[in-house]
């Protein structure tokens, strides 16, 4: 039996961490999961559509990184800070 080599990803903004299980390659795209310290714990509606926004933000960057995007390059790291800048200030 393999062992499957797991690969964290550990991004310096909101507690971010990728946890791809196998890397992309040309026959087999990569899987993973995130986790991050962005949803609102609040019970609200505006906390609801917030929530789903961060929710889609963070399927963003798995998708990215499952691609092989480098997600923790300082342009894209600052890309992040200013999607969670411009979602919180939509919604607060």
């Amino acid at each position: 039996m393999s062992r499957r080599r797991i690969h964290m990803i550990h991004l310096p903004c909101f507690s971010i961490t990728i946890r791809l299980e196998r890397i992309n390659t040309a026959k087999t795209p990569a899987a993973g999961a995130i986790v991050s310290d962005l949803k609102s714990p609040g019970k609200t509606a505006v906390d609801r559509r917030y929530n789903a926004a961060v929710d889609g933000l963070e399927s963003l960057i798995l998708a990215q990184a499952c691609a092989g995007v480098d997600v923790k390059s300082p342009a894209y790291l600052e890309g992040i800070e200013t999607a969670v800048e411009t979602i919180a200030n939509h919604f607060y």
